[in-house]
């Protein structure tokens, strides 16, 4: 064998064992034992009181819909269109400031960011009970947008500072089940509300959005002062604790040298133009059409379905579909977890859905056409803890992680625009538009699952494929800061599907 035969050989030799202790590196075990205990003990303290934040966000945000039933539009004066543009000047803002939301939230951290954007919403909430004039309305959704814009986000983003890929989704799961659970929560709360004669001055809708401000707005002063930023400052965590909670999340992060990186234009870039998160945050799009369609409209749709019966019957009517939505959307994220998946459980969110919004379309049948929202709740609110996990899952830094949530959601929620205008008041009583509009976006979500999955799988085969002479080629010269940059541009990552 030749001088440079050899020479090449022993560096094709040594890059092929520094990919495979890379690998190990990755693969870093832990005491089960002591895992399961700090798992039980981080769902006990970070878990809880995130997901009560972002209940009452979700309340906040759709009272609206409760608040139509009990003459809002009536005592502003709207008419026409005003309600859907109402509805979408929220997502305008909230569009608007979601990047600078995440960048803010990554810059002070979680911990506070959170509760005390939560006190912004709960404060406007409560204002909006005042409101007396459309501007006035117009003025305090604009101001909602704004300060509910991180809120998603940021809590995808809080979780990843504390658990590993495998076990977000489920998590996950345990904070957005809270979606369908505020369309439940918020239609026993504006029927039991509404029930009361007058709260202080204000009577009606109105009492609504006072009650329920004034919960959020002292659950937050609440998380203030408990909320924990990161494993290392966790008051209720011992040294060893702290550690192992470092050590669980960095084993998964290459080339990264801390939990809490600084922020840097490269970190920034590849979050934000990794493929899988631009083509999970599509299909986000795709599922918030839907899923807003049902938060916003579903009160109205009851009533078109049962006009005959009181309010507080159709307040009530409201429940049931949330409650089933709850239970598909933890046992599916549940299922995440179990078996390290998200990429198939999207796709099948889809013909359930597709069928209800078939039925809603064709049948005139009351009973017929209840029973089909249960159909398209049961596997609608899939997307909120699956594509989140999934966009956590397949970056590499907290700062390209905060980004690439950050798109998502910002993606999720110009579908929320979208949904503001598809059920019109001149469309009623069948909604053909509407529910047109979320069989096609249904049909969408599955096509482009499996677009996305096939996609993964055949790049992570070409990166199999690479020796390791092109490994090299790539990685030399490169200094432990520019490794660090590469995120997903590394040829030793593989995308999770």
């Amino acid at each position: 064998m030749g001088k440079d035969s050899a020479e090449q050989y022993e560096s094709e030799l040594a890059a092929s064992q520094e990919h495979v202790e890379g690998t190990l590196a990755s693969q870093q075990t832990f005491d089960p034992v002591a895992e399961k205990k700090l798992r039980r003990k981080i769902d006990l303290f970070v878990v809880p009181g995130v997901s009560l934040l972002y209940l009452l966000s979700f309340v906040d945000r759709t009272n609206i819909g409760n608040a139509r039933l009990a003459g809002f539009e009536q005592d502003l004066g709207l008419a026409g269109n005003d309600y859907n543009m109402i509805l979408s000047l929220f997502y305008v803002t909230y569009a608007l400031c979601e990047m600078p939301a995440m960048l803010l939230c990554k810059l002070i951290g979680p911990g506070w960011f959170l509760p005390l954007t939560s006190l912004g919403f709960g404060v406007t909430t409560i204002g909006t009970a005042f409101c007396h004039t459309k501007a006035q309305i117009i003025a305090c959704r604009l101001l909602l947008g704004i300060f509910e814009a991180g809120m998603l986000p940021g809590v995808a983003y809080y979780f990843s500072r504390w658990y590993r890929h495998a076990e977000l989704s489920f998590r996950l799961g345990m904070y957005m089940i809270m979606t369908p659970t505020a369309g439940a929560f918020g239609g026993l709360l504006a029927s039991g509300i509404l029930s009361l004669d007058h709260f202080s001055t204000l009577k009606g809708w109105r009492m609504i959005f006072a009650i329920e401000g004034i919960i959020t707005t002292c659950l937050a002063f609440i998380m203030v002062f408990i909320a924990t930023d990161n494993p290392s400052t966790a008051r209720w965590l011992s040294a060893e604790e702290k550690e192992l909670a470092v050590s669980r999340v960095m084993s998964e992060r290459m080339e990264q040298t801390e939990v809490n990186d600084k922020m840097n234009w490269k970190k920034l870039k590849g979050g934000f133009y990794n493929p899988v998160t631009l083509v999970t945050a599509f299909i986000f799009f795709c599922s918030n059409v839907v899923v807003l369609g049902i938060s916003f409209f579903l009160p109205t749709i009851i009533r078109s379905i049962y006009p005959d019966k009181s309010k507080v019957h159709q307040q009530l009517l409201t429940v049931p579909p949330y409650v089933v939505g709850a239970f598909f959307l933890i046992f599916v994220s549940w299922l995440a977890t179990r078996i390290n998946t998200r990429q198939f459980l999207l796709f099948f969110s889809a013909p359930t859905v597709m069928a209800g919004y078939a039925i809603l379309l064709k049948s005139t049948d009351p009973n017929v056409r209840y029973a089909a929202i249960f159909l398209c709740a049961s596997c609608a609110f899939f997307g909120g803890s699956l594509c989140n996990a999934q966009v956590s899952a397949n970056t590499v830094s907290d700062t390209a992680r905060s980004i690439a949530i950050g798109t998502n959601v910002m993606c999720g929620y110009l579908g929320g625009l979208l949904a503001t205008w598809t059920y019109l008041p001149w469309d009623g009583p069948m909604y053909p538009i509407g529910n047109g509009l979320n069989l096609a976006m249904s049909g969408v979500i599955g096509v482009a699952s499996i677009a996305g999955l096939v996609w993964m799988k055949a790049d992570n085969r070409k990166r199999d494929k690479m020796t390791p002479a092109e490994r090299e080629e790539l990685l030399s010269g490169l200094t432990p800061a520019q490794l660090a940059d590469l995120e997903w541009k590394h040829p030793d990552w593989r995308w999770k599907p």
